[in-house]
This record gives structure tokens, sequence and C-alpha cells, in this order.
């Protein structure tokens, strides 16, 4: 089958990380598919393989995502938006996929929804509408107002076969952080979280002992890293390795250097996720795949949860792992580098946690579902 994913990451980039992994897990069905991608470029993530079309780049102004910037970091205007709008387009009216999935959308990306609805009405228009499914992570961001819950559900109920929840329910349900009513209840199908394999040992046992650093892909975190460089001070007996995500990673880590201290910056490391394992402790905000990456790996880990802008998602998973072994949750406005140090070695005693435990098949599942929908159509 014919598969295109249509997603923008805006801030960090693990929406695209999500979506390229539920690619290969096609790919490795034996089907054709196509990832479009309207965010920034991610060179830290491995697209080996993968059909993966840049579409007319935009990005968040910080937290601000109201206000959304081209590669020139200049506002969006009609003209660029259109060109964006037509590109998804193109890609679908290319492909005449069997399966569409929006990654996030109509659950987010509300900025965005004029060219996810020409995407939606495109689909529908092709001689042979394809399966529609929605693609969304364990925790989403809570509307603000019930009115945008409610227009959500129509667009599900309009649009969409299926929307495909990236959770294991014996961890977290939808109902966590959005309204679910009896007739979006119908369209949901948990997959189980959508992780790769378990990374395994790293072969140079890179991070064996040391307490990694990280805030994800995208140029935020400097709160975090700027406690950890003090940190690193209060722990001479371990080292701190600090890995600077975002486009502009060098002139960050150039920046943090000047202070002195022994933690070692570098770049966002494509092994990141090997080094987990030999890591004494990992200290990092918590979204979906670094989630993810820290309950295959059993890494005891410190959860800064990212709390800008108002954004609550992270904080809510966050939550949902404090009880687990080795596991402890800092929020930000307690961050200090006394109190991560404190936080650091109470995850280092704590019993160890085991590897796994959850269901992260959730790409093969979805890859199941995607094609069981597809070859019932009439």
């Amino acid at each position: 089958m014919k598969v295109l994913i249509a997603v923008t990451h805006l801030l960090g980039t693990g929406h695209l990380s999500r979506a390229l992994t539920l690619a290969r897990a096609f790919a490795a069905a034996g089907h054709r598919v196509r990832v479009a991608s309207g965010g920034f470029p991610a060179p830290q993530l491995k697209t080996d393989g993968i059909d993966l079309l840049q579409i007319p780049p935009l990005r968040s102004d910080g937290v601000d995502f109201a206000r959304l910037l081209t590669a020139d970091s200049t506002p969006a205007d009609e003209a660029y938006l259109t060109a964006r709008k037509d590109a998804f387009c193109t890609a679908l009216a290319e492909l005449q996929p069997d399966i569409l999935i929006t990654e996030l959308y109509p659950f987010g990306r509300r900025k965005l929804k004029a060219e996810f609805l020409a995407l939606l009405d495109a689909a529908h228009a092709l001689p042979r509408r394809p399966v529609v499914l929605s693609s969304i992570r364990d925790i989403l961001a809570p509307p603000s107002k019930p009115k945008r819950a409610d227009e959500t559900e129509a667009v599900v109920a309009e649009f969409y076969d299926a929307v495909l929840v990236h959770s294991d329910p014996a961890a977290t349900t939808l109902d966590a952080s959005w309204p679910v009513t009896e007739r979006l209840t119908g369209k949901l199908r948990y997959t189980g979280y959508v992780a790769p394999p378990a990374a395994g040992v790293h072969p140079d046992q890179a991070g064996r002992g040391e307490v990694l650093v990280s805030a994800g892909g995208g140029s935020v975190g400097t709160p975090l890293y700027e406690a950890a460089l003090e940190a690193a001070r209060l722990m001479p007996e371990t080292p701190w390795r600090l890995l600077v995500g975002g486009t502009d990673a060098k002139a960050r880590i150039a920046e943090f250097a000047t202070g002195g201290s022994p933690a070692l910056l570098e770049p966002a490391r494509p092994d990141f996720r090997q080094m987990l394992s030999h890591a004494a402790a990992s200290v990092s905000m918590c979204g979906y795949n670094t989630a993810l990456d820290l309950l295959q790996a059993g890494t005891p880990a410190v959860l800064v949860p990212f709390d800008a802008g108002k954004e609550v998602e992270q904080g809510l998973r966050a939550d949902a792992l404090a009880p687990l072994d080795g596991m402890e949750v800092l929020r930000s406005a307690d961050m200090t580098p006394e109190s991560l140090c404190a936080a650091v070695r109470a995850a280092l005693t704590a019993p160890r946690r085991q590897p796994g435990g959850f269901r992260f098949g959730g790409a093969a599942e979805t890859v199941r579902i995607a094609c069981e929908l597809a070859e019932a159509r009439p």
C-alpha cells in the first residue's frame, strides 16, 4: 500500500521523530511510504532509506505557537502559507495514497488548520479516498476552551476513520489530558507506545558513569543547561555531559563554555539512546520520545518537564512516571543547582528500575490497524 504521513514540528523534533518511526514500520512491512515534513530539518534524526519530502518549513517563535517563522526568521505571510498548502496537496496528488496520516492534527496545530483542511478535502476528493487517520501521542495539550474540543471532534467525525493513540492504556489513556466523549471513543485505537527497538549498548560505551543532560532536538532547555553546568561543580565525583540541541547548538555551546564548568558540552548526538544504557543518570525534560527512551533503557532519571508558555503536557507525563523507581520529578520553578544535585542523588540511590514493562510496539500495531482499515474499504 501507499502511505502519506503529514507532520509539522514547530519547537522540538519529537513529532517528526515519531513520524519517521512509523514510516520505517510501514516500509519494513513492504509498503511505500512518504513523510511530508513542514518543520525545520533535523539532521540529528536518522532518515536513511525514508522518502522524506521537505515542505517550506516553519518554526514557532519560541513557545509562541501563534507566531510562525520562516527559515529567515520572518513571520510567515499568506503567500508562504499558500505555498506550504499547495506542496502538501501536490504530495497527496502525486502519491495517491491508500492511507493518509496527519500527525497531531486536529488535536493540535490549530494555526495550520487551513493547510490540513485543504489536505483532507483533497484526500476525500481523490478517485479512491484513502483511509484517513490522526496520529497522536499519549498526552495532549488540553483544550483551553470547551469549544476547541467540540471543533476537534467535529473534524474527526467528518474526515477521519480513526484516531491512533500512541499510548499503552495500562499507563495513560487519552482522557487524562483531553475530554473524551462517547462519539470520540468509537474512533480511538490504542497502539501502544511508538518507539524504535531498544537501542542496547553503545559500541564504545559512551556515557558510562556520566550524568547525561539533554533537552531534545530543539533550541530549548537553557535554564536546565545552566543549572546543570553549576550542578556539575557540586558533584565533582561524577562526570556530567550536556547534549545541546537546536540548529544553533554550536553557538549555544560556545556561550555555555564561557563559565568554566567541568561538564562536557556537545551537540545532540544520534547515539544518545545507546549512551543511556551506560549512563549513571539522565537529566532531561519529559517529551514523549525521551520518556520512552528512559523506560526502555531503565536509566535512573530526573525529569524537569517543559512548562514555558503554559505548557502542561510534559508535566502530566512526568506525574504519570513519578511513581516508578528511579524517576525523580523536579519542577522548573524549584530547579537550582543544589536541588538538581539532590534529585540526581535520589535517582541514583533508588531501587534500579527494570527496562521495559510497557507496550512499545506501537509502530507495528499502527501498520496493522491502518492496513486492516484500508483493506476493509469498499
